[in-house]
């Protein structure tokens, strides 16, 4: 019986608080309601100038080619420029051998908001130019270094405008911006081996040699040619067969706040790119935000990996866009 007589008692302290403090419930009622029509989340304007003079400063250095001087100092830049914003940042040296046998020295940077969470998302892209420009109309120019504009310099420069941001006002979440070396270090077409293993070396140590020890995080978002005038970002394979949710999440995002000429909800390729290595190495879901194109060859934007590849390819109104909707889906998760 003792059972009952606690519940009897308890009703008879309800019964008594109801009548004499109705005041209370009001304030229940009023708390609730609050809670429900809490106010929008304050989402930072993305400033596409900022961005596009990042994206201007990196090509000022020429094509950034491993093992180059403009290769060393872009990455001094970089590093100095992230310096600047957070208080967290690392360089991580790596030494990789490309296909052709030759040893690559790489420089991935990392630069972290609140990094004692454990509750994060990664925001990367790559940094250094690709040394020939094998799809090249031209044959004569197919042995020479791309400046890179958008297959590098685009993403890095959306970056940093994100990283200049996240410096006025971190978002809840902890923040790693990851700018991947070594990318574009593939065999020409010409001497194509058909093994990926030869692209993305610095994301393959970096997943392989994290810069923080048992590091995770729920999910990353990959840049890859985010600048090139009415670019078209479909769903890339590999981010929809391992991260559908968080391409939604993106897609959602960029559509809500105007940006629906960019994203479209249309099924792409399948792309070895950097996102590949931090799926199979680390098992976190990482969405490829990648300039695809029907209509090309290649299926990338018409430009890729040939020496047009030049500041005349870069446009700021797809910098905002790409740069909003990264914004909005980093301020708004908890």
């Amino acid at each position: 019986m003792k059972k009952m007589k606690h519940l009897l008692t308890l009703i008879l302290l309800l019964i008594i608080a109801s009548c004499n403090y109705p005041s209370q419930r009001s304030k229940v009622a009023a708390a609730d309601s609050a809670a429900v029509s809490k106010p929008k989340i304050d989402i930072p304007a993305f400033n596409k100038d900022s961005a596009y003079s990042y994206v201007v400063a990196q090509l000022a250095f020429g094509p950034r080619v491993p093992g180059t001087p403009a290769h060393e100092k872009c990455a001094e830049y970089i590093t100095v420029r992230l310096k600047s914003w957070c208080k967290d940042v690392i360089v991580q040296k790596c030494r990789m051998a490309a296909y052709n046998g030759k040893v690559l020295d790489g420089k991935n940077i990392i630069a972290s908001w609140k990094p004692e969470l454990k509750n994060r998302i990664i925001l990367c892209s790559h940094w250094e130019s690709r040394p020939w420009a094998d799809h090249d109309p031209d044959p004569g120019n197919r042995r020479k270094p791309v400046d890179a504009a958008n297959d590098g310099a685009s993403g890095v420069g959306v970056l940093m405008e994100a990283a200049r941001q996240f410096s006025l006002k971190e978002p809840s979440v902890g923040i790693d911006i990851v700018l991947f070396d070594l990318e574009d270090y593939g065999p020409p077409q010409d001497e194509s081996q058909g093994d990926d293993k030869w692209w993305g070396l610095g994301s393959q140590y970096w997943a392989q040699n994290p810069h923080k020890q048992g590091y995770s995080a729920r999910y990353g978002i990959l840049l890859d040619m985010v600048g090139a005038p009415g670019a078209t970002f479909l769903l890339e394979g590999i981010s929809q067969q391992y991260a559908p949710d968080i391409q939604k999440k993106i897609w959602d995002a960029a559509n809500r706040i105007g940006y629906s000429s960019f994203f479209l909800y249309e099924k792409g390729s399948y792309v070895t790119d950097d996102h590949v290595f931090l799926i199979k190495y680390m098992n976190i879901p990482v969405v490829d935000l990648i300039h695809l194109d029907k209509t090309t060859d290649s299926g990338f934007y018409p430009y890729w990996h040939t020496t047009h590849d030049n500041l005349a390819s870069i446009d700021a109104a797809t910098l905002k866009a790409v740069g909003q909707t990264l914004l909005t889906v980093a301020y708004e998760e908890e």
